[in-house]
């Protein structure tokens, strides 16, 4: 089992830059912001070429845990590199490092956790189990398939619909509590009240 004292890492998985924020691509960030807030952080450049907050999650008490939030500020293809140098730096156990990322084959605003597995042609997934297998735990946000004959690479760098942002600030709010419960209760608990 893990150290007790190594934080946890949660990496929002997106692209940095101002034209990519509002992308399908972008949710892990969105989730990765609201944690920030919520912990009360404001983000930081690290030299992982990452922007981190680190602080406290969770009510006083043996539920309380340390945690860095990160932004990988590589392109999502790169972010294994980031994600590396800081779970070195932070001496994190692989078992410890969450991604939260956007999930095509589920359907959207829908949320699947799972520890390990495939990347599902995931760039970002791909390049993190590249850089130190696959052994850390996912916060799959669903966004759905293309419409039509879309491309999945126009698709997902496409800012979500009109309809999709009537329930976006609920799907990031919502994907925020999953990776809060499964820090803190762990991957079961997190898996059965969020799991849909």
């Amino acid at each position: 089992m893990s150290d007790d004292t190594a934080p946890w890492l949660i990496v929002g998985l997106g692209n940095p830059g101002a034209e990519y924020a509002g992308n399908r691509h972008n949710i892990g960030f969105m989730v990765a912001d609201l944690l920030a807030e919520r912990i009360g952080g404001k983000f930081k450049a690290h030299k992982a070429r990452a922007q981190v907050v680190e602080g406290r999650m969770g009510p006083p008490g043996p539920l309380n845990r340390r945690v860095v939030i990160a932004k990988p500020m590589s392109f999502m293809n790169l972010s294994g590199g980031p994600v590396t140098a800081l779970r070195d730096f932070y001496k994190v156990p692989v078992e410890r490092i969450v991604a939260v990322h956007d999930e095509l084959d589920i359907d959207y605003a829908t949320l699947r956790l799972k520890l390990g597995g495939g990347d599902n042609g995931h760039n970002g997934l791909k390049s993190m189990t590249k850089a130190m297998g696959a052994d850390y735990h996912r916060v799959r946000c669903g966004i759905g398939r293309p419409p039509g004959r879309m491309q999945v690479a126009d698709f997902v760098l496409k800012d979500f619909s009109s309809t999709e942002r009537k329930e976006l600030d609920w799907f990031v709010d919502r994907s925020a509590d999953a990776v809060e419960c499964l820090v803190q209760e762990g991957l079961e608990r997190a898996q059965s009240a969020y799991n849909s």
